[in-house]
C-alpha cells in the first residue's frame, strides 16, 4: 500500500558524512542509530515490511541524488546487521531480521530483511488492543480478514504483510491469547 504524501527526510540525510562510515566508535554508533531510525521511518511511511537491499541502494532511502552520496550494498548490509543485534550486543534493538534467501527468492544471503518499525511483539500488543476494543474475544477470523477485511480498514495493521501478521499471531499464541490453525495460505485465528 503506497502513500501519497512525500517522505520527510531528517536533517542528517543532507549532511555528506552521514553516508560515510565513521571511524570513531561513539560517532559510528550514533550514525548507525540515525540510519536505523531513518530506515524504520521510511518503511513505516511506505507501509513496507520487507526491504530488498539490492533495490533499496538505488532508491532515495540510500541514495541522496542532490548530494551525489549513497550507501553501497556492503554498507547497507552493515547497517541492517547492526539493526538485527539486540542492545545488549551493541546493536539496534532487533529492529531488523534477515530473511532466509531460500524463502525470499533473493539473490543471496543478506539481501532481503524484515524491517521492524514495530516488532512482532509490538504488533501483538496492537492486535490485543483491537481485539479487546472491538469485542473480538472468542471470535474466529481468518488472517485474510485481519489483513484485508473491512473491519480493520482503520487499523494500522490493515494491509500488513501476511508473514508479519503470522509472526504477531504466533506471539499471541505463545502468550495464550490466541490459537492459530489451518494450512498455509488459509490460516485462521481464535482470540482468547
Amino acid at each position: 500500500m503506497a502513500t501519497t504524501t512525500l517522505f520527510q527526510f531528517p536533517p542528517t540525510y543532507n549532511f555528506p558524512p552521514f553516508f560515510t562510515p565513521q571511524p570513531n566508535t561513539n560517532t559510528r554508533q550514533a550514525q548507525l542509530q540515525k540510519w536505523s531510525s531513518l530506515i524504520q521511518a521510511w518503511c513505516r511511511h511506505h507501509r513496507q515490511y520487507r526491504l530488498s537491499l539490492v533495490e533499496a541502494v538505488d532508491s532515495p532511502l540510500f541514495h541522496n541524488a542532490a548530494l551525489r552520496k549513497r550507501l553501497d550494498l556492503r554498507e547497507a548490509r552493515d547497517v541492517i546487521d547492526w539493526m538485527v543485534k539486540s542492545e545488549e550486543e551493541g546493536g539496534g534493538g532487533r529492529r531488523a531480521e534477515w530473511i532466509d534467501s531460500s524463502s525470499s527468492g533473493s539473490q543471496g544471503p543478506k539481501s532481503v530483511a524484515w524491517i521492524w518499525w514495530r516488532r512482532p511483539e509490538e504488533w501483538a500488543d496492537v492486535l490485543v488492543d483491537w481485539v479487546e476494543g472491538t469485542g473480538q474475544k472468542g471470535a474466529v477470523l481468518t488472517v485474510y480478514e485481519l489483513v484485508q477485511g473491512e473491519a480493520t480498514v482503520s487499523q494500522e495493521f490493515h494491509g500488513m504483510d501476511n508473514d508479519v501478521m503470522l509472526k504477531a499471531l504466533s506471539v499471541l499464541a505463545k502468550r495464550g491469547k490466541a490459537h492459530v490453525f489451518g494450512s498455509e495460505g488459509q490460516e485462521g485465528v481464535k482470540f482468547f
